[in-house]
């Protein structure tokens, strides 16, 4: 069972997140997805972003059974990550490793991708990645309302609404994907679900 002592190191790694200004999951994605994890039997998960290893640990104590790869390119983060992991134990279930996702290949099978990183990199995650997903498995993207700005007609910044169009661009991506069953959830900050036909 999850102690006490396991729910304040996470609602302090929550409260680290805030105070830097590092991007973790809303606690109802969160929620939401280690649901998944758990009604559909995931095993091996591949994490793109690993952030300070919020999203990983919380998968990882869904079963004890559960292998994560985490990838994470900022050192910073990535040492935090480690730290965190180390806390709960969890070294031995959750690699991480520290580079750029598109200089990493990796030859193992997963139940589930899940994409947390650049947002305007998801298409080139979604595709390099896709090879090392199993069949009728799933890839998990968050932020894909990136906080509410996607339907938005607000004026916005030259850049932002250059990411915001790269986040519409990956919505169709995902739409009309025919090797795909995607759907949308309007949960946290938005969540897509992606089966492998």
């Amino acid at each position: 069972m999850f102690t006490i002592f396991g729910v304040c190191m996470l609602e302090n790694i929550e409260k680290y997140a805030k105070e830097k200004n590092i991007p973790i999951m809303q606690k109802e994605g969160i929620e939401f997805l280690t649901d998944f994890i758990k009604k559909n039997n995931i095993k091996k998960i591949l994490e793109i972003g690993t952030a300070i290893g919020y999203s990983a640990i919380k998968m990882a104590l869904v079963a004890e059974d559960i292998e994560i790869i985490s990838i994470e390119r900022d050192y910073n983060r990535y040492q935090e990550a480690v730290k965190n992991i180390k806390l709960f134990n969890l070294e031995n279930r959750i690699k991480l490793i520290n580079q750029d996702a598109f200089d990493v290949e990796i030859n193992d099978k997963f139940d589930l991708i899940f994409i947390d990183a650049a947002k305007a990199q998801s298409i080139k995650f979604f595709t390099k990645f896709e090879n090392n997903l199993n069949n009728n498995k799933y890839i998990v993207t968050d932020n894909i309302n990136f906080h509410g700005l996607v339907n938005s007609t607000e004026k916005m910044s030259r850049n932002l609404r250059q990411l915001v169009r790269k986040i519409n661009n990956y919505i169709e991506f995902l739409k009309n994907n025919d090797n795909y069953i995607t759907v949308f959830y309007d949960i946290g900050d938005g969540i897509s679900i992606s089966q492998k036909r």
